[in-house]
């Protein structure tokens, strides 16, 4: 029984330091995820190892490292100049002072102005691979040349197909080959509490990715667009990711990330995209006819708050204390609406069977019909549910800034 005790000590004792030996020498014959590395004579430090046996890099448990390779090679940086005419004399108070004000003196003469290059920094996302990239329309707006950089350092001279400034998308096309695309996502399923993130070019640093998670869904009365249904994100965007994109956890496509809250020009954790089945809609729009046509009926709507109907005395349908809807406060005399039979003071309360409850939605439902179409409204009136057919109309396009 001693002998056996012995024996088995030794072995022990020799396995023992063996196992040492290995794990000082040779840690990937333990298949160990780390090394001990030495230069020079140096500390030796751990670092991290292949484990997969192929030599790449096995991604950590819940890693978006997947995600964010599949997205990222369709995500463009976006830069943009502007030649700016200035009249470098007469911007001086002196010379307007001494100068200002003759006759027959032009303010833009040659010899008294001076062009000044303005350069603007964006982001987009290739969405077909004929060429065509979605961005935000303000990164694009007023340029006179758009350059656009892929992930792979390849470069191409932008051309606008069409631009929306209601809803600030834009679309490019550029010409070269073996295009990266994104897929697209499903917005509409995407739900608070989501894994997502934000793909973009940050300040001109380069493709830079953050993550969060979806923080709200119909953000809306914001005052950035006409038409707004924005994902907020807490994925962290700064100046320069406008264009860029949102994915989720598979990397496909979820938004387009358009604006920030921000006291200070940086992240906050409150980001703003634009959903990828409205920007659907509106590339397809654009590249079919060249300008997104929405439907419109002419009306002034306004949300119908407690207060609001206690104070014109409406009564919901139905009796029911809570208010929605929205109340028509003006008519366009002779627009669609007014030759359909619709007064001011009517609620509107659905469109082509879709329910409103505030101006935001309204609208969004009435743009989104075909001009020309009757469509089905429902309305309070007196307290009563009528219905009526409305043929929209073609939505004006809005005023161009100057």
């Amino acid at each position: 029984m001693r002998k056996f005790w012995l024996l088995f000590s030794q072995t022990v004792t020799v396995a023992l330091a063996l196992y040492f030996v290995t794990a000082t020498l040779k840690p990937e014959w333990l298949g160990r995820a780390a090394r001990v590395s030495t230069s020079n004579g140096a500390v030796g430090m751990l670092e991290a190892t292949s484990n997969n046996g192929s030599g790449g890099l096995t991604p950590a448990a819940g890693s978006l490292a997947a995600a964010a390779k599949k997205a990222s090679a369709a995500v463009v940086s976006i830069n943009t100049s502007k030649i700016q005419r200035t009249n470098s004399k007469r911007s001086d108070p002196w010379f307007q002072f001494f100068f200002g004000g003759k006759q027959g003196q032009s303010q833009d003469s040659p010899q008294e102005s001076e062009q000044q290059e303005q350069m603007g920094l964006g982001s987009g996302v290739i969405v077909s691979s004929d060429g065509y990239i979605l961005t935000n329309n303000h990164v694009v707006e007023g340029a006179d040349e758009i350059e656009v950089i892929l992930n792979d350092s390849r470069r191409a001279i932008a051309k606008v197909i069409g631009t929306d400034p209601e809803s600030d998308l834009a679309v490019l096309k550029i010409t070269l080959d073996k295009l990266p695309v994104i897929v697209l996502g499903n917005s509409d399923q995407a739900m608070v509490g989501d894994t997502v993130l934000a793909i973009g070019n940050p300040f001109g640093v380069g493709q830079t990715v953050t993550s969060g998670i979806v923080s709200a869904l119909g953000r809306s009365h914001l005052g950035i667009n006409t038409f707004e249904n924005f994902i907020q994100t807490d994925a962290a965007i700064n100046p320069g990711n406008s264009g860029g994109a949102l994915v989720d956890v598979n990397g496909n496509l979820l938004g387009i990330n358009t604006a920030i809250y921000s006291r200070s020009g940086g992240s906050l954790g409150i980001g703003f995209a634009i959903p990828v089945s409205l920007a659907k809609q509106v590339l397809q729009d654009i590249v079919k006819d060249g300008a997104v046509t929405r439907a419109w009926i002419g009306v002034e709507p306004q949300d119908l708050t407690p207060e609001i109907a206690e104070a014109l005395k409406i009564k919901p349908a139905g009796g029911s204390s809570d208010v929605a809807g929205v109340v028509i406060t003006g008519v366009m005399q002779g627009g669609p609406a007014d030759r359909a039979g619709i007064k001011a003071g009517d609620i509107l309360i659905s469109v082509a069977n879709k329910s409103v409850g505030n101006t935001v939605q309204a609208i969004a439902a009435i743009a989104g019909q075909k001009p020309s179409v009757p469509i089905t409204m429902q309305l309070v009136r007196n307290g009563k549910t009528i219905d009526l057919s409305v043929t929209p109309g073609t939505r004006p396009k809005p005023k161009a800034k100057r």
